[in-house]
């Protein structure tokens, strides 16, 4: 008996090899199995000097290139990834009592994909994506609240093409 299957790991890992085939089952079960936000996922970056910095965002897309999030483009993680395109991703998913590690380099997904993804948003996530100075400091809440009726106002029943500061980023793992 191998170590794995002595461990009882068998059914956990299900003898594959290829570690994102298994990621897809596991996120598949965290799906059923977490209250919120299964795709819940720490970042790591680290600016230029190496100051890391660590927050929670969303895993939007997984494709053979690599694992998704969208954000705006002159957000501090943005600015970190600019300057160092490397970061780590950390899911924990307590309800399985499982955590997956990835590492790898960066990159900006390609405008068609951005804008294929910003299309599935709904209304209220496009104005706030055109609203949002994301991690900027407000003055006070009425701010942005002024901000968002004003871009309804402007979008009103038009089509609202995403912000030119506003795409994805793709971490493609080591």
């Amino acid at each position: 008996m191998n170590q794995k299957n002595l461990l009882g790991l068998d059914h956990c890992f299900k003898d594959l090899d290829d570690p994102i085939e298994l990621f897809k089952i596991w996120f598949s079960e965290a799906e059923k199995k977490e209250i919120n936000d299964h795709n819940a996922l720490s970042l790591a970056t680290s600016d230029k000097q190496g100051n890391p910095s660590v927050r929670m965002v969303l895993l939007k897309g997984l494709n053979s290139k690599g694992f998704i999030f969208y954000t705006n483009l002159d957000s501090p993680k943005s600015i970190d990834l600019k300057e160092n395109p490397k970061a780590a991703m950390c899911f924990h998913w307590k309800g399985l009592l499982r955590q997956i590690r990835i590492f790898g380099k960066i990159s900006l997904v390609d405008n068609k994909e951005a804008d294929k993804y910003f299309d599935t948003r709904s209304i209220g996530s496009k104005i706030g994506a055109w609203a949002s100075k994301q991690s900027s400091a407000m003055s006070n809440r009425s701010e942005i609240l002024k901000k968002i009726n004003d871009f309804e106002k402007k979008f009103n029943e038009k089509k609202i093409l995403r912000p030119h500061n506003w795409s994805g980023w793709c971490l493609t793992p080591s």
